[in-house]
């Protein structure tokens, strides 16, 4: 739900962001300002700050930036509503329940329900691994290499031989056979009626990114089959939508997400420290479980078995992995089949090796196609060059596919210029190129890149300016409203701002609340520390000056070359604006920031 702005402002305020950081980063006094070393990437020296006065930390290194529902945000891949939800809990503040409909409410009663019934089972199984009775299935899970501690890590646990242990312990609970049955933890029949699902078999319990327990999987102990079960999907579980490990993972600083077939392989390499490994729960890769690695990472690293059914699933998941927007390695095993062999054989720095040297996926993928392809026959040579030549149509953006057209070329030794030929006999085909994205200025060249970047940094020195000087926003306005911002996070920006300097304060934590999008908190944060490095205070003026002649001789110009404005009034009136802006650009003109 969206709460009231008075609401967000509330906790915001309640919430010293100097405390609270504390509690993840060693911050050490440093003028008026708390230095550290920034979590969100690796330093040695300290570049990460947090300001008491301003409520908002920053990093010079990296730019990450924010106040405080940022940083829960950044640092524990937290919601916006898990945020505000933990820093009202923090701070005292009571958040309005949200309204819900009578189905609703039956439905959201249901799941807590259910979930507490995953809870109470994982707990069971959990003390039941440690009893007698267990002692074979605790005897794998050492020869399996397994700590005492990752076993709690991860809650393993055990279901006894007896296919009712289970169902009696949470009927003595006082659950309802109706909500039993929708636990997915049992079986039912008219005949032998409520029977476990699970029976002799190692228990994993299958966590959301918070750790509650949404369902289970079972390794059997003996030579039946199925060899591992899982849940079947519930109200409070969806196997395509969520990832296991992905709690113990979340917060993994390695800067990328490792993603493997099974428990087992997540659970070995979280214990190597490898705490960056996740899998998909028995099933290939879903297009969900692809947009949900992308909230907690931009990198991801295939490490599935090196057999051919791991080839074909990697296969299956880079083309998604790139759909959702990340960048993709695939790890080469061989000669071990899985990542708990290949450390138990090789240790732990082989492995970290094999990491570092991922191959691209896009090359994994052409060096697979070219397997198939006996490459000394001409014919089938051609056929596999067209073929690579397809693969790279599936890139949106013609930068990129060209990136990857120039070094497949040279890795695959394919001429260039027949790729560049069979690209456009493809599409002259009518062989679907998805549309490019919006406009950037890396495909237009140098100037209008250069010309770009200055537009933007304008906008970020006036609002910089103005929050750093409220004062001068008097002036600048005469000339400047949040209309002439062409990018829409600086005009979102622009349009707080200015009415914050009118009452002649402006609140840089509280402006951040209008952002809860990550990145824009970010980008945002950083424009209150955009007038750092100029000598002295006439240099800055001179630079809000000139940035504000920017950005509305932009705005004058591109109304001159609009069709909106025919009449001759409204081209006097702009030519004439024209003239002054590089009247006060040249100098000629004066403007004096500090006179109202």
């Amino acid at each position: 739900m969206r709460y009231p702005d008075d609401i967000v402002e509330e906790v915001r305020s309640r919430t010293d962001i100097v405390d609270m950081i504390s509690g993840y980063v060693r911050l050490k006094r440093q003028g008026s300002s708390f230095m550290g070393l920034c979590p969100f990437h690796n330093e040695k020296t300290p570049s990460f700050s947090v300001s008491p006065s301003k409520q908002m930390y920053y990093c010079f290194g990296c730019g990450a930036g924010g106040n405080v529902y940022t940083f829960l945000m950044n640092y524990e891949n937290y919601t916006f509503q898990e945020a505000i939800t933990q820093l009202a809990a923090r701070c005292g503040v009571t958040l309005p329940e949200p309204e819900m409909s009578r189905e609703a409410k039956e439905l959201s009663d249901k799941k807590s329900r259910l979930m507490e019934i995953n809870k109470a089972a994982a707990k069971y199984y959990y003390s039941r691994l440690r009893t007698p009775s267990a002692a074979h299935a605790m005897n794998y899970l050492k020869k399996r290499g397994l700590t005492d501690e990752t076993m709690r890590k991860f809650g393993l646990g055990y279901a006894d031989r007896y296919s009712n242990e289970l169902y009696r312990y949470l009927k003595n609970e006082n659950y309802s056979d109706d909500l039993l049955r929708e636990s997915g933890l049992f079986n039912f029949d008219e005949k032998r009626g409520m029977t476990d699902k699970f029976w002799n078999r190692v228990i994993f319990p299958i966590m959301d990114r918070n750790s509650h327990v949404i369902g289970f999987g079972g390794r059997v102990m003996g030579d039946a089959l199925p060899k591992y079960l899982n849940s079947p999907e519930t109200a409070v579980f969806d196997k395509s939508r969520n990832l296991y490990g992905l709690h113990a993972a979340r917060n993994s600083r390695r800067g990328y997400l490792i993603l493997c077939e099974g428990y087992m392989d997540v659970i070995s390499m979280h214990q190597a420290g490898f705490t960056n490994a996740v899998a998909s729960l028995g099933t290939s890769l879903t297009s969900q479980q692809a947009a949900l690695l992308k909230r907690y990472t931009n990198e991801v690293v295939v490490i599935y078995d090196s057999d051919e059914a791991g080839t074909r699933a990697a296969l299956r998941a880079i083309p998604m992995l790139r759909a959702a927007g990340l960048s993709c390695r695939k790890a080469d095993l061989s000669p071990h089949k899985d990542p708990d062999e290949f450390i138990n054989a090789l240790g732990r720095e082989a492995f970290e090796e094999r990491l570092a040297s991922a191959e691209n996926g896009f090359f994994f993928e052409v060096r697979v196609l070219q397997a198939n392809y006996d490459l000394r026959d001409p014919q089938k040579k051609t056929e596999f060059f067209r073929e690579t030549a397809k693969m790279l149509m599936t890139f949106e953006e013609e930068m990129e596919r060209n990136n990857y057209k120039n070094a497949v070329a040279e890795e695959f030794m394919i001429p260039e210029d027949f790729l560049q030929k069979e690209i456009t006999r493809l599409a002259m085909k009518g062989v679907t190129v998805r549309p490019e994205r919006e406009f950037t200025p890396e495909r237009t060249g140098k100037a209008s890149a250069v010309k770009d970047k200055g537009i933007r940094e304008a906008q970020r020195i006036i609002l910089s300016g103005i929050a750093e000087d409220p004062a001068v926003c008097k002036v600048l306005s005469r000339y400047l409203t949040p209309d002439d911002f062409p990018t829409p996070l600086y005009r979102k920006m622009a349009e707080i701002i200015f009415v914050q300097a009118a009452s002649g304060q402006v609140n840089a934590a509280q402006a951040l609340n209008s952002f809860e999008n990550g990145e824009e908190q970010s980008e945002a944060a950083a424009v209150f520390h955009g007038l750092d490095g100029f000598e002295d205070d006439a240099e800055r003026d001179k630079a809000l000056v000139d940035a504000m002649c920017l950005l509305r001789e932009k705005t004058v110009n591109d109304a001159l070359a609009s069709p909106d404005y025919p009449d001759m009034t409204r081209i006097m009136t702009l030519m004439n604006q024209k003239k002054e802006l590089e009247e006060i650009r040249s100098g000629k003109r004066k403007i004096d920031l500090h006179v109202g």
